[in-house]
């Protein structure tokens, strides 16, 4: 019987997310919940399973983990790409691909977004710490509003126009930039465009919502922290490496910003990472789009996916522009 591995299930939802029923009578599917360190152990864990499917970008597949997977005929992505897999090794191997429906329209990244914003303004954490303790305000500093601040946005696509929308209803002025953001495109999201500079000093509040890549990596370092207001607030659920985590520890051990984390460097964040006791900061954990409307997606297409390709007949497609099997 075919062995389907479904990996990278953090928060132990899969299973209820779709009908596994159908996929379950004809092939042997194990769930894992837990993350591996280390790509000998996923190697080890997935060594004798046909198909994988994985979970957005949590288990990295690069070439050298795709060597030692001799069993693999197919690998289910959720979400329409994922950089973090070497596409040209599972080619090379004639390893089956299949992709799916981004789930939600950002909605609920942007609303994460928001959720960070408002938790550092308030300081809502350290408040249900200190409840949770025994004790009640004593020792909270107080907050601040977000009405008539400024929230700076690096990078203005879908997220972060999504963001500008909820910040005007809040009464905030929104500035934006980004490497390729003109003030034409700027003015028609009704924002206002500001160099990257200008933005950095200006902001109460500034809101990541860049595309990592090479030339995007690190895009906030030192010296962009130099520039920001002291006490300033950053909120970032795009992804870590956008931010030089040196440069970050530095600023939050010198007390000059409040950092609001949805994603890091590494993830799962390590239990001795210095984040985890840093001081002026919001964490969550890679929440941004794990709300109940994408895993439904996610898996009810992964499952419609692998189906079709045990039954070695065409994929149905996610988009017109996105199919969600690639037969590569």
């Amino acid at each position: 019987m075919t062995k389907i591995a479904v990996i990278d299930d953090w928060q132990g939802i899969a299973r209820e997310s779709a009908d596994w029923g159908p996929l379950s009578i004809r092939a042997d599917v194990t769930f894992f919940e837990d993350a591996l360190s280390g790509e000998d152990a996923v190697a080890r864990r997935l060594r004798d399973f046909d198909i994988v499917m994985t979970m957005r970008e949590r288990t990295p597949f690069p070439a050298s983990l795709i060597a030692k997977l001799p069993n693999l005929r197919m690998l289910s992505i959720t979400g329409a790409r994922n950089r973090s897999v070497d596409m040209e090794a599972l080619k090379a191997r004639g390893v089956a691909v299949s992709f799916t429906q981004a789930g939600e329209d950002g909605e609920a990244t942007a609303e994460l977004a928001l959720c960070l914003m408002l938790s550092a303004a308030r300081g809502v954490p350290a408040g249900d710490a200190k409840i949770r303790a025994g004790g009640f305000q004593q020792g909270i500093a107080p907050g601040f509003t977000l009405r008539g601040k400024t929230l700076g946005l690096i990078g203005l696509g879908r997220l972060g126009t999504l963001v500008a929308s909820y910040a005007k209803a809040l009464g905030m002025t929104i500035i934006a930039w980004s490497p390729n953001l003109t003030a034409e495109r700027a003015a028609a999201a009704g924002v206002e465009f500001a160099e990257k500079d200008d933005l950095l000093k200006r902001a109460d509040v500034i809101s990541i919502h860049m595309v990592l890549a090479p030339e995007t990596a690190g895009i906030i370092g030192a010296r962009d922290f130099a520039l920001m207001k002291s006490r300033a607030v950053i909120v970032n659920t795009s992804r870590g490496p956008l931010i030089n985590e040196a440069a970050l520890l530095a600023a939050l051990a010198q007390g000059k910003i409040v950092a609001a984390l949805d994603v890091y460097s590494q993830e799962p964040l390590p239990e001795d990472h210095p984040l985890r006791t840093s001081p002026n900061t919001v964490l969550s954990p890679h929440l941004g789009y794990c709300v109940r409307e994408n895993f439904k997606v996610f898996y009810e297409q992964s499952i419609d996916n692998v189906m079709a390709f045990l039954d070695g007949g065409s994929m149905p497609s996610a988009t017109v522009q996105q199919p969600k099997i690639s037969l590569t």
